[in-house]
C-alpha cells in the first residue's frame, strides 16, 4: 500500500492537468522575530577559588625504621628530611599542609611514594610533621603550593 502525498504537484509526473489545483506557499504578514533570550539582572563575573584548603581526616607520618633508605625521588630518608609521600604526584610537586589544631603550616615537596595504608593520601616525613607538630595520624588541611 502506497500513501499518496497531499500536494497535487508532488503526485504529478512533471506536468499538471488543466483541473489541477495550485497551492500557494504560506505568506507571513509579520516580520520574523529573533527568539527571546532571558536577560540577567546583574551579569557580573564571579571569581571562583581555584586552590582552596582541602580537609583530610587521615594523614599519617613515616620514618622510624626507614631512616637511611632511599626515597622514590632520589633522597636519603633522614629524621630531618622535610617532604611528603604521595602515590601519583610527580616528584617535586609542592604541597602546603596546615595543622588545624595550632594553625602551623609547612610547604613541602613530594619526595616519595606512599602511603601504603589503604585509604590514605599523604604520608608526611618526620621533618615535616615536626615543623607543624602533627606527628600522629589524624586530621589536617592541605592545598597545592604556589597558588592562592
Amino acid at each position: 500500500m502506497t500513501i499518496q502525498p497531499l500536494d497535487p504537484g508532488a503526485r504529478s509526473a512533471g506536468t499538471l492537468d488543466h483541473g489541477s489545483a495550485l497551492l500557494e506557499p504560506h505568506q507571513r504578514s509579520e516580520p520574523p522575530q529573533a527568539p527571546v533570550r532571558p536577560t540577567l539582572k546583574n551579569p557580573k563575573a564571579k571569581s571562583v577559588p581555584r586552590n582552596f584548603w582541602r580537609f583530610d581526616g587521615d594523614i599519617s607520618w613515616y620514618g622510624p625504621g626507614l631512616y637511611g633508605n632511599g626515597t622514590a625521588c632520589g633522597h636519603k630518608l633522614t629524621k630531618d628530611l622535610v617532604g611528603v609521600a604521595h602515590r601519583s604526584l610527580p616528584c617535586g610537586t609542592m604541597v602546603t599542609f596546615r595543622n588545624i589544631s595550632n594553625g602551623k603550616t609547612v610547604t613541602v615537596p613530594v619526595i616519595d611514594r606512599g602511603p601504603f595504608v589503604a585509604g590514605r593520601t599523604w604520608d608526611l616525613s618526620h621533618g615535616a610533621c615536626a615543623i607543624i607538630k602533627h606527628c600522629y595520624t589524624g586530621t589536617i588541611e592541605w592545598k597545592f603550593a604556589g597558588r592562592r
